[in-house]
Formats: structure tokens, sequence, C-alpha cells
């Protein structure tokens, strides 16, 4: 990045220039003061991109099912990218990165960008700095950004705060351990998705899943369980529809904004101004989204003053 002028690659991450944005992401990844220096220059071109969290435990098929959505997505004439976090090994703390393997299908569309990074031993499910590369996809132009936590268990739920849409994959014979996750991961979700749908076991799947669902009361939006066979294609255009009815659902109300104005924070704070923020008084936030629905603010401005309003909370203590 030393050999191009901030403003060319401020330009260059802008269009969408891929050999730019890969290498703002390692400077982003590797906390360099080049990659923080980025980040702010892009500030006020994030916030327009829908993220959709795809999390679940290990096997059910998360990587298979996100290939098939970017051939959905891509088939309507999207652009993707593409975050997909791996465990890090104990040892060497490398990843394998077979996430790249399955969605070998589109690596060399040029409409879609997919990054694999490694946990580094975050937990939460997602890496220390994924919600850093999201924004950098934001900035380029990446309408969808689909972001793939690792193998996930019951508190493995900080996909949460980066993700305006979040699916839960459910893979057959879950059976009684949907009661030992369900105050966890599934409560996050606005889609679940019994994958492997073909199996035997997939109709109690759903069952289950369903009657959790009946326990709870929602007010925005009831999250809906469907089912997929992603190795064959089946129930991925349905899949597809109902992220953009979500997506629509949401898009005008103050969670809507609120989740994205925290998604943004999570990129562009320091963990202990997060956890200010999330002390702050309901009103404060209620006040910011309500500038956000009115035009008067944008989602960068938003966080700003989010930060603003974390770090004057914490003079006063």
């Amino acid at each position: 990045m030393t050999a191009e002028t901030p403003s060319g690659v401020i330009a260059a991450i802008l269009a969408g220039e891929r050999r730019a944005l890969a290498r703002a992401m390692s400077a982003v990844e590797n906390e360099t003061e080049a990659g923080r220096a980025l980040l702010h220059q892009l500030h006020s071109h994030l916030g327009r991109a829908h993220v959709l969290g795809v999390t679940g435990p290990p096997g059910a098929g998360k990587s298979t099912l996100v290939n098939a959505l970017i051939g959905e997505w891509l088939a309507r004439g999207g652009r993707v990218g593409v975050v997909a976090v791996d465990p890090s090994s104990p040892f060497s703390g490398g990843a394998i990165l077979g996430d790249r393997i399955r969605m070998g299908d589109h690596q060399a569309d040029e409409r879609v960008f997919i990054r694999s990074l490694a946990s580094r031993g975050h937990g939460g499910g997602l890496s220390r700095t994924a919600a850093r590369v999201i924004d950098l996809l934001d900035a380029a132009g990446y309408e969808h950004i689909i972001v793939e936590t690792v193998g996930a268990g019951q508190s493995e739920v900080e996909v949460a705060e980066v993700a305006d849409t979040r699916i839960v994959v459910c893979p057959p014979g879950l059976g009684d351990e949907v009661q030992a996750i369900k105050a966890g991961i599934l409560e996050i979700a606005d889609i679940l998705v019994v994958n492997k749908a073909d199996l035997p076991l997939a109709d109690r799947a759903e069952r289950e899943l369903l009657g959790m669902l009946s326990l709870r009361h929602y007010e925005t939006w009831t999250p809906q369980v469907m089912r997929t066979v992603a190795t064959r294609g089946e129930g991925v255009k349905e899949l597809a529809d109902m992220i953009e009815r979500h997506a629509k659902a949401c898009a005008s109300s103050r969670l809507s904004h609120l989740g994205r104005i925290r998604r943004l924070v999570a990129a562009s704070a320091a963990d202990w101004v997060k956890r200010r923020i999330e002390s702050l008084a309901t009103a404060d936030f209620e006040q910011l989204c309500a500038a956000v629905q009115r035009g008067e603010l944008d989602y960068a401005s938003a966080d700003l003053r989010a930060v603003e309003l974390a770090l004057n909370a914490g003079k006063r203590d």
C-alpha cells in the first residue's frame, strides 16, 4: 500500500478494485496504522450494504448453503462479498480455510469477493477484525455481504452485532439439543434453516424449531423456519426471497437503524467504548435512530455520535 497515495487507495477501494481491496483487508486484519487510517477515511461511505450473518453448529452445511446463496444472488444481478471465519490451529495459529474450497464455484467471478479469516482464538464465532473487513466490502459497493461464523455453540452470538439478517443453520438430528442451545444462538435468528432437509430427521428438527418459536412473542419480525438441501440448490431461491422480505420488513424500523449503528460501532470503537455504548440510556439511541430515519444523519455520522456519547459518559463517571 505504500506505493500508492492514500487518495489513490481510497478511490481504488470505492471503485471496487480487487487488488486494492485485498491489500486493504490485509492491513486491517493485521491492525496496522495504515489500516486504521483507511477505515477512518472510508467511514462516510459505510452503512449501505445488507449484511447477512450465517451461523450454526459444525457440520450443519453453512458453507455449502452460502455457496448456493451466492449463486442465487448472482443470478439476480447482485454483487456479493463474503467473510468466512475459520477456526485457528491451537499449535500453528493458522487455519485450513476450508470454507474457500466449498465456495470455489464462484471465486473467479468478478462480482464476488471472498475473504477467509482465521479466528485467532477470538471467541464469539467471529475474528477480532471481522467487522472491519465487512466495512471494507461495504465501502467497495458490495450490496450483499455474507458473514459465515466458525461452527458455533450456545454462546457464540457475536454475529448478531454485525448482521442485519441472522440465519441459524440447524442440521437434522438436533433433537433434544434444541432445548440445550435455545437460550443462546437460536434466539438471535431471524431465519432458522433446516439444511440437509432430505435426511430422515428433518421433519423432527422443523417441528422442534416451530415449537420453540411458538413459546415467544415477537414485535417487528417473527422468525421463520425454512428447509433447504444446499447441495442440490433446493429451497435456496425461497430462502433468498425470505432474506429480502426480512430486509424490507425491518428497513424502516428503529431496530434496523439501531443494529446498523451498532455494527459500525463494533468496527470503529475500542472494546471499552462498545461496552460503554451498551450501557447508554435508551433515549440516546432512540434519538440517533430517529435522526437517521428522518434523513438528518447518515449511519456513519450516527456511529460517530454514539461513540461521542460513550466517551462523554465515561468522563462523567
